[in-house]
């Protein structure tokens, strides 16, 4: 009787000190999943509103029903269906996308190419069956790929595919572009400090303590099985992605096969790079700068970044860091973006 009463004493205490801690502590945390992946808010505020959780998921809903390939009722996927010729109407989101795909994919010289849906399909990185692709395919893919054989209103309002079957996959972007509008709606609602993160893509907004200390952002150690961080970034109003292939990839006799596809030759790349992150302040064009880095060798990239005056930091397999000349310019000796 008397051990009874002790254990209802202790669980009294510890439901007191839950309540306690949950009233001090300063931040809203949201979590979900989405896209296939999870994602995470955390907001300095002293804001309380209940049905924040939902307004995220329905932002984060819509994007996945405009741009998600494994949704057959996609906006994107509708688009994958449709025949040559046919002029298709955009949303204004998926116009905002697409325009932004283009000029990465113009950029990058069709480093970054997000109409590779076919061969991603191939591959076994998309929603198509896994077919261990031979070489005959990769090459029948190849002709129908590549952003130049969309046609596209001079606004993005619309485009037209050339050849029916260019599949368009939005992976390398949409994740992005989802934490961009997640940004959009917590600025509407009136929240200043806060950070956001779907599936590795980050962005940041004001500061993580009324101290006015930065967030603190960790960049993956870019090798498989190692979950701790190569490096740690304060970031305050800036967006962070990073790109690798090691996490997403599969061995076929022997040899890896990861899931950043090779414009040129239709194959999973091989450069001297394990992982890029770029750092901007859109996380759609941070997410699809740093894929464009994957598909090109360190030199490449690190020529890239700076004709296009991109701050990226790009592990080579080493795992040593190199830095763009506009990475240089703003992250200071103690890791601070300023």
């Amino acid at each position: 009787m008397r051990f009874l009463r002790y254990m209802v004493f202790v669980l009294i205490i510890g439901v007191i000190v839950a309540m306690i801690y949950r009233g001090l502590s300063p931040y809203i945390v949201i979590n979900g999943k989405i896209f296939g992946t999870y994602y995470q808010i955390k907001i300095l505020s002293d804001l309380k509103d209940d049905a924040l959780p939902h307004k995220v998921n329905k932002v984060l809903a819509d994007v996945n029903s405009q741009m998600s390939v494994f949704d057959k009722t996609s906006e994107i996927s509708q688009i994958n269906q449709a025949t040559s010729g046919k002029e298709i109407n955009l949303s204004p989101e998926l116009s905002r996308v697409m325009q932004a795909a283009s000029q990465v994919y113009q950029e990058s010289g069709g480093a970054f190419d997000v109409s590779l849906g076919k061969l991603i399909d191939m591959w076994g990185f998309g929603a198509g069956k896994h077919k261990n692709p031979e070489a005959l395919e990769i090459k029948e893919a190849l002709k129908i790929s590549g952003l130049d054989k969309i046609e596209f209103a001079a606004d993005y309002s619309w485009l037209k595919k050339e050849n029916s079957a260019t599949v368009i996959n939005l992976s390398a972007i949409a994740k992005g572009y989802g934490v961009d509008k997640v940004a959009e709606l917590l600025g509407n609602e009136g929240y200043e400090n806060y950070v956001i993160e779907i599936g590795g893509e980050v962005r940041a907004k004001g500061y993580r303590n009324h101290k006015g200390e930065p967030w603190n952002i960790g960049i993956n150690w870019p090798a498989s099985g190692k979950k701790d961080n190569i490096m740690v970034i304060s970031l305050s109003d800036m967006a962070v992605a990073t790109s690798g292939n090691y996490r997403n990839f599969y061995y076929e006799k022997g040899k890896k096969i990861a899931h950043t596809i090779s414009s040129k030759d239709g194959y999973p790349t091989e450069v001297d790079i394990l992982s890029a992150s770029v750092f901007h302040d859109s996380c759609m064009y941070a997410d699809a700068y740093a894929t464009a880095l994957m598909s090109m060798n360190l030199q490449e990239g690190l020529a890239f970044a700076d004709k296009y005056n991109i701050k990226a930091i790009i592990f080579d397999n080493e795992f040593k860091p190199h830095y763009s000349k506009a990475a240089q310019a703003v992250i200071s000796d103690d890791r601070n973006i300023m």
